[in-house]
């Protein structure tokens, strides 16, 4: 019985370890808007925007949110008059990432001689702390943001995005696929 709750509770640390290396999403919503009554979705074709940075990108893009819209809300992707009008925007930026790391002294041993009982002492003095090591690095953070418009009212109704650090000024197809999962699980609230 002690092994099953050993494992069962480092399986848990290892679940709480993932889900917190995980990137925060933070969402934007309309609260008037009812959401059930959205069924279909298109994309807005962005043709004039040069920030796109290659097709391959923008389809794996759309993949995505289109494979978390049909699981998380069982909408569907039409051509003609759709309830959402989606869009989406990448912004890769540097930033500087400062960390504070905790610095502590070594824990040392000291011998003294104990005249009265003529017997060596040790005596152990602990680590102590003496401040934090600050170092500042260089990164790249990528942005994605998820937006949906009432095809209706042409009001964007519901709006997603998370940060992470990326390495390079594309993202990857497993960046995006974090991120868009991310960014969904959140989406249940926009649920009525």
């Amino acid at each position: 019985m002690k092994m099953n709750l050993k494992q069962w509770s480092g399986s848990l640390a290892f679940v709480f370890l993932l889900a917190s290396c995980g990137s925060t999403a933070h969402i934007e919503k309309d609260d008037n808007t009812d959401f059930s009554r959205y069924k279909t979705f298109a994309w807005v074709d962005n043709d004039g925007n040069s920030k796109r940075s290659s097709d391959l990108t923008e389809q794996k893009m759309k993949d995505a949110v289109n494979k978390e819209l049909e699981k998380s809300a069982g909408w569907r992707e039409v051509k003609n008059r759709p309830d959402v009008l989606l869009s989406y925007d990448v912004l890769v930026e540097r930033s500087v990432r400062q960390d504070n790391n905790p610095v502590y002294s070594n824990p040392t041993t000291r011998v003294f001689f104990n005249p009265r009982t003529r017997r060596y002492v040790s005596v152990y003095y602990p680590s102590q702390f003496l401040g934090y090591d600050r170092d500042q690095r260089e990164v790249k953070e990528g942005t994605v943001t998820i937006s949906m418009i009432d095809a209706k009212s042409d009001k964007t109704v519901w709006q997603g995005w998370t940060t992470d650090e990326v390495r390079n000024r594309n993202l990857t197809s497993k960046e995006i696929q974090n991120s868009v999962k991310s960014i969904f699980r959140k989406f249940d609230i926009a649920k009525n």
